[in-house]
């Protein structure tokens, strides 16, 4: 079972920039895709982005051009640059990791805890 660690939330000023990270604990990371999703008060979870394991990207609409997700096989880690943010992208922010890329949340088996992001404006 793969456990996962979100890190890197805390509160910025709209505009600002925050970088999250998503250490996994499993040898096998490299084999996953990762995503990340955000709930924010009141709302349902929505998909943010995801890397697969060859490094193939996808984004939601609403963050294209400001967040970027990449990944660090030799660190077991994943990441979300997140630049540009705005009030609307306050919500906390969770990791997952899957058999492949995956704008749902259906196929991601391990969750991170998630992570605090606060944007004020």
């Amino acid at each position: 079972q793969v456990q996962l660690v979100e890190s890197g939330g805390g509160l910025v000023q709209a505009g600002g920039s925050l970088k999250l990270s998503c250490a996994a604990s499993a040898r096998a990371f490299h084999n996953y895709a990762v995503g990340w999703f955000r709930q924010a008060p009141g709302k349902e979870r929505e998909f943010v982005a995801a890397i697969s394991a060859f490094h193939g990207t996808t984004y939601a609409d609403s963050v294209v051009g400001r967040f970027t997700v990449s990944r660090d096989n030799a660190k077991n880690t994943g990441y979300l640059q997140m630049n540009s943010l705005k009030s609307e992208d306050t919500a906390v922010y969770y990791c997952a990791t899957g058999p492949s890329l995956d704008r749902t949340s259906r196929t991601y088996a391990a969750w991170g805890q998630g992570t605090q992001v606060t944007v004020s404006s």
